[in-house]
């Protein structure tokens, strides 16, 4: 088979046949038309010219036109067929990369689950009976399934960023207008942003640079000033302990966890009052500012009522045609409640490089959706709504997982921050080690606060696969020895937790391990080997064999410790 861009475009449309996602994708180019188009990437190349996304495979979101395929926005009775490429989709393509084909979206791109769509609910890529995140559901999954390297999104109230969080992946949302918006249908023009999804957070950055700069097709484009990346000592304002209430389990715990890596790596962390950001995040759907969505594509759902419930979808339909009913006034007032808000929000963030946030606030399933379709894409909006509104730019990465799925924190800052928006993420991303512990480590244990320290992140509670004892060491402080045993029956399941420490702290915690306790290979209970707390054979001769309680925490606990 030949080489090059050929090579990964044939392999790309086996990986989409063999995954069984079907609603993933909207429409797909024909083998023969992209294996054409990419033997020409490949002729480019050999004969010398740069493409520095030559043979990359990319997903764009069925909102953004691409030449050949038909737009639909996730309605069949809105599809057309547009003669050229989006602007963003032809920058890219212009580096050599290789559009597969449109993927799946809430419907008219009003909706932050990913569940309202005629061509199915695009189901999550770690878990089949959560939401994948939306509007932009189809293009994350398909990125965080490796069907593609990178996927166009787009952006109005989080669209880039929550599915992102949800599928354990990077979302950019660059500052309004770098990125033009020429082809892409318009969900609130004013505030809409095209948005890239990407494994890595390199990846993301370079195709939103290949995307950026003015369009004359497009009013709203523009230049921002240079942005010179974070000051040497960067300043990171995160929200106070009573706004990240309503967190999903754990979740509140695993941010915490992030915002001691961050100041581990010298980054200062104040605690700020975020409240006007979030009461100017309520405005974009409970305010005037809905009337944009009617402006849009009002006009279409009127025409086509009749088609409510089949192929327009009955929560987007009542959202975009409730926008009709604000009145200029309406409009006026809260205008100027946002710029009042905006004021006194770039108040509370002065003298700060960003603001870290969760990206959202909890991971519900498919059902508690269909319960609650309103109230739950609300709850996901509350920490993304504010940035398209206030000029903002974001990035949401991935931060570990909590219960087995992913977890993801968010970096917004001014318009024109992206570039340092980029580097406090890749300091987040920085290469780390998987630890399990099970002893004096343990979160709330007295040696805890030796992993924060080194900037450790809290990714799950687990066990080992069942061939290990636990013995109760005669040290201070009281600690367990976990040792590997053979033979059948001979050992058991004992609990841990398992958490991830920066490479850059790991070297020093490690140095800091005390004998008889040694760093060595720890099996789970999912048959994965991780870096993990172990102890010399010698050092459990006499000691207490404590195996059947399953664990430190459990046997401390049934010992009245």
């Amino acid at each position: 088979m030949p080489g090059g861009a050929v090579a990964r475009a044939a392999e790309a449309l086996d990986r989409i046949e063999a995954s069984d996602r079907p609603e993933i994708w909207i429409s797909l180019r024909t083998r023969e038309d992209l294996l054409e188009e990419a033997a020409a990437i490949d002729a480019k190349v050999a004969g010398g010219e740069v493409l520095p996304l030559a043979g990359r495979l990319v997903a764009v979101k069925d909102n953004i036109d691409v030449r050949g395929l038909p737009t639909t926005a996730g309605a069949p009775s809105y599809a057309y067929s547009p003669s050229v490429d989006a602007t963003a989709v032809a920058r890219l393509r212009a580096a050599g990369a290789l559009v597969v084909g449109k993927t799946n979206l809430d419907q008219f791109a009003t909706g932050l689950v990913g569940t309202r769509s005629p061509y199915g609910a695009v189901r999550n890529a770690w878990d089949p009976t959560r939401i994948s995140g939306g509007s932009s559901s189809g293009s994350a999954v398909a990125v965080a399934l490796g069907l593609v390297d990178l996927a166009l999104g787009t952006d109005t109230a989080g669209s880039g960023r929550v599915p992102a969080a949800l599928n354990g992946i990077v979302g950019v949302k660059p500052s309004r207008g770098l990125v033009p918006v020429t082809g892409v249908v318009p969900a609130c023009y004013t505030l809409d942003c095209v948005t890239v999804f990407a494994r890595d957070l390199g990846s993301a950055r370079a195709a939103a640079e290949l995307m950026a700069g003015p369009d004359p097709s497009d009013p709203l484009s523009r230049t921002l000033p240079a942005d010179a990346g974070p000051p040497p000592a960067p300043r990171v304002a995160v929200p106070t302990g009573e706004q990240l209430d309503g967190l999903a389990p754990g979740w509140a715990d695993a941010f915490r966890a992030v915002v001691a890596r961050l100041a581990s790596a010298g980054v200062e962390v104040v605690e700020t009052d975020i409240s006007p950001l979030l009461e100017a995040a309520r405005l974009l759907y409970e305010g005037a500012f809905v009337a944009e969505r009617y402006a849009a594509v009002g006009s279409h759902l009127e025409a086509h009522r009749d088609l409510i419930g089949t192929d327009l979808d009955p929560t987007v339909a009542g959202i975009v045609l409730a926008g009709a009913k604000p009145s200029a006034a309406d409009w006026a007032r809260d205008v100027a409640h946002l710029a009042r808000l905006g004021a006194e929000g770039r108040a509370a963030l002065a003298g700060c490089a960003a603001l870290l946030t969760p990206t959202t606030t909890g991971h519900p399933t498919l059902t508690e959706v269909a319960a609650d379709p309103i109230g739950a894409n609300a709850r996901l909006g509350r920490y993304t709504n504010f940035a398209n509104l206030l000029d903002m730019a974001s990035l949401a990465v991935p931060a570990g997982q909590v219960g087995g799925l992913p977890f993801g924190v968010m970096l917004t800052g001014a318009a024109g921050s992206d570039r340092t928006l980029a580097a406090l993420g890749q300091v987040l991303l920085s290469p780390a080690v998987d630890l399990f512990v099970v002893g004096a480590h343990l979160s709330g244990m007295p040696l805890n606060h030796q992993l924060v320290e080194a900037g450790a992140t809290l990714l799950r509670r687990t066990s080992t696969s069942a061939d290990y004892r636990l013995f109760a060491l005669d040290t201070v402080p009281p600690k367990p020895g976990l040792v590997r045993v053979g033979g059948p029956g001979a050992g058991v399941r004992i609990e841990g937790e398992l958490w991830r420490v920066p490479a850059a702290g790991f070297g020093a915690f490690v140095g800091g391990v005390p004998a008889p306790m040694v760093i060595g290979k720890v099996t789970l209970e999912d048959g994965s080997s991780v870096s993990g707390f172990l102890v010399e054979p010698l050092a459990i001769e006499g000691a207490a064999d404590i195996s059947s309680h399953g664990g430190w925490r459990r046997y401390r606990s049934e010992q009245g410790l």
